[in-house]
């Protein structure tokens, strides 16, 4: 990319300015409406993203901001103006280009590559797409907490010891002050229950309900599973080390034995 061009693409301070400079960005949009405020800007400036940079990364969450527009139009679609009656249609416009923009991202996509979006076309009902995901099992690319937490989905149903592994290696991969996906915690404490370790389902309640996602009070846990008062002291020590390694990075299963 030029500096020249690049200078263009970086002069940018405000979706309006953003608008009059890129109109194809804008025109199909409900813009000048308060309905979708939010999602509307997200998409404009993700679009914007996509010019600069048009890898299926940047594509698919355009994709993805495009979703969360719909999302949005198709509640505000419904509603009568009071004022300005031609808003309504344009919300229904924009509502129908943004499904046809969908239709476009998911045809450009349909052959990537991109781990993420081979889950995401699995996902949506793609077979051919779920053997490339699993055969991606074991590679550096699927290395990410979130892919991990994907294939242990895969294995719920089949293989109980395998998904806890995964979902243990899934905790090892954050990095320092990342945010925890909070479903790698819950189904960490539901298979621990599942499989009657019941003093590690108490440690992930604890984690849980000190990382705000409370699954279940740890006093009626510790309850339901007998344990001492001495047993509670001894977990909860052990829940604060592992929320601590959690944070800075440094998660290692053993820490749960």
């Amino acid at each position: 990319m030029s500096l020249l061009l690049t200078g263009c693409f970086e002069r940018h301070r405000t979706t309006d300015s953003l608008c009059e400079s890129y109109p194809e960005l804008c025109t199909q949009l409900n813009v000048n409406d308060g309905q979708c405020r939010i999602q509307r800007t997200g998409l404009i400036w993700q679009r914007y993203d996509v010019l600069k940079n048009p890898t299926d990364q940047e594509k698919f969450k355009e994709l993805e901001a495009t979703q969360k527009y719909i999302f949005c139009l198709e509640y505000a679609a419904r509603i009568e103006p009071t004022e300005l009656k031609d808003r309504k249609t344009i919300r229904m416009n924009a509502l129908y280009d943004s499904y046809n923009n969908v239709t476009r991202l998911n045809k450009e996509l349909s052959l990537s590559t991109d781990p993420e979006i081979i889950y995401y076309r699995w996902s949506q009902g793609d077979e051919q797409a779920q053997q490339q995901f699993l055969a991606l099992e074991g590679k550096k690319e699927l290395e990410t907490p979130d892919l991990q937490l994907a294939l242990a989905s895969y294995y719920i149903s089949k293989d109980k010891d395998k998904t806890y592994q995964l979902l243990h290696h899934a905790l090892s991969l954050y990095k320092k002050n990342e945010t925890v996906n909070q479903d790698i915690i819950k189904s960490l404490a539901t298979l621990s229950q599942q499989q009657k370790k019941l003093k590690e389902a108490y440690i992930w309640v604890l984690i849980a309900n000190d990382m705000n996602m409370p699954v279940a009070e740890a006093k009626n846990v510790a309850s339901l599973f007998l344990l001492t008062e001495d047993e509670q002291k001894v977990l909860n020590k052990k829940a604060v080390n592992i929320l601590d390694n959690l944070q800075n990075g440094n998660y290692e299963r053993k820490m749960i034995n």
